[in-house]
């Protein structure tokens, strides 16, 4: 059976706006806020009957999951992949690993290859899927993101840090509802930001939160990065 569909704000699924998802992925606000109304509920919802996002009637959130996804479909868009094959891709993928999130997964993020015409989801020395592309490029993108992810088991995303593994921020959905932290702590980067930019000299914040220099200069250069 294929799991439960991550369309209502629950603990552990974490609670991203469009805005929360532009910052921590550095992607256009624009591009996140059309793909999430659009592809995500429109045209991956449709397949299972449901929505991706959830909304209070002001704000649309999703999960950690479509968080993670919506960083590869920008970057196989960004390459020059159409849009509607992106989705056939999902759609396929979603039925061979019975999963709502395959571009959250391990095996799909470990697997895309390109001989520069083509995109390929190669699986067990299998072809599963063929995009054309009409750009030549390089799919580090991708691979340097994997880098980023710890997954559930080898299988599933569960965290993502964001400026890479030896920086100290990190975003985990069953944490402070997925907001980015300091790693283990409740301290959001922006409140250390707040300080820095009222002065208080970086001795004092460290001494105040119980946190070291690196880890100031980690919620510092997250802040900056995001600005």
């Amino acid at each position: 059976m294929i799991q439960t569909m991550e369309n209502k704000p629950e603990l552990g699924i974490g609670i991203y706006t469009v805005p929360d998802i532009a910052q921590i992925l550095r992607l256009p606000y624009h591009k996140v806020n059309r793909w999430v109304k659009h592809y995500w509920d429109n045209e991956f919802g449709k397949e299972f009957n449901s929505r991706y996002s959830w909304t209070d009637g002001k704000s649309i959130a999703v999960s950690f999951h479509t968080l993670v996804e919506l960083y590869t479909f920008y970057q196989l868009s960004n390459a020059g992949v159409s849009a509607k094959k992106i989705v056939e891709a999902h759609l396929i993928l979603s039925k061979k690993f019975n999963s709502l999130f395959p571009f959250a997964t391990a095996e799909v993020l470990n697997s895309i290859s390109t001989d520069g015409n083509r995109i390929f989801f190669t699986i067990a020395g299998m072809d599963i899927i063929n995009l054309d592309a009409t750009l030549q490029f390089n799919l580090q993108f991708i691979k340097n993101f994997f880098k980023k992810i710890d997954f559930n088991g080898g299988s599933m995303a569960a965290r993502l840090w964001p400026l890479g593994k030896d920086n100290s921020i990190v975003v985990d959905p069953n944490h402070q509802f997925g907001q980015a932290t300091i790693s283990g702590t409740n301290i959001n980067p922006e409140t250390i930001q707040e300080l820095h930019e009222a002065g208080e000299p970086h001795f004092f914040i460290a001494s105040l939160y119980n946190i070291t220099n690196r880890q100031i200069i980690d919620a510092l250069e997250f802040c900056q990065k995001a600005a």
